[in-house]
């Protein structure tokens, strides 16, 4: 009776593993359900710097008038410079991860427009900055960069009459009716710098 009774139990647990949908040959393991993990205070913290560094180019939305001073020869030695008008229209995008400027540029030898476009990668906590020239409108490689007191300050590797240089831009004197932006060049790995492009940015009546 006692044989009897085991092989009953024995079929009873054969029909519930087959009801479960447990082929033969599987291995049932039973173990505790994990707690739920929480944030940690890294994560918290990069969260955080992100969603201030989202708001880094709030100053740049709306409408500007820009006056340009461009040095006319580059790392040549030049000592004269070109001063003309334009202005800049910028907007975000993606959700405050990047934003769009249509530039127009009135230099004396004609109408320039050109498209600077700003990308947040949270990964490096860096911007990336790319100028699309409507003369040549081919992307380079971008600038990359972030702010820091206030200030902007962007890298990029690049080259000059096929001469390897470094160049630069800063923001900076950021409030919230100006902006001051200068570009130099460094032929030498960043020893030396030579400015070759400013513009001051003078929020318009349109905002």
């Amino acid at each position: 009776m006692i044989g009897n009774r085991i092989r009953r139990i024995g079929r009873r647990i054969l029909a519930m593993v087959v009801a479960s949908g447990v082929g033969a040959g599987s291995v049932v393991a039973l173990a505790p359900t994990p707690a739920p993990t929480e944030p940690s205070e890294v994560s918290a913290g990069q969260s955080a710097v992100s969603a201030d560094q989202l708001r880094d180019w709030d100053f740049l939305v709306g409408h500007w008038t820009v006056r340009h001073h461009v040095l006319k020869a580059r790392l040549a030695g030049s000592k004269e410079w070109l001063d003309f008008g334009g202005t800049l229209v910028n907007w975000p995008t993606m959700g405050g991860q990047g934003n769009v400027g249509d530039n127009v540029m009135e230099r004396p030898g004609g109408t320039i427009r050109g498209v600077g476009i700003r990308a947040y990668d949270p990964q490096s906590g860096l911007w990336s900055v790319w100028w699309l020239d409507a003369r040549n409108p081919v992307i380079d490689p971008p600038l990359k960069g972030s702010f820091k007191d206030g200030i902007g300050t962007f890298l990029a590797d690049d080259s000059l009459h096929g001469r390897p240089i470094k160049v630069r831009v800063v923001w900076s004197r950021i409030t919230a009716t100006s902006a001051h932006w200068e570009q130099a060049f460094s032929p030498d790995g960043v020893s030396t710098w030579e400015t070759n492009w400013t513009s001051d940015f003078t929020r318009s009546s349109h905002d």
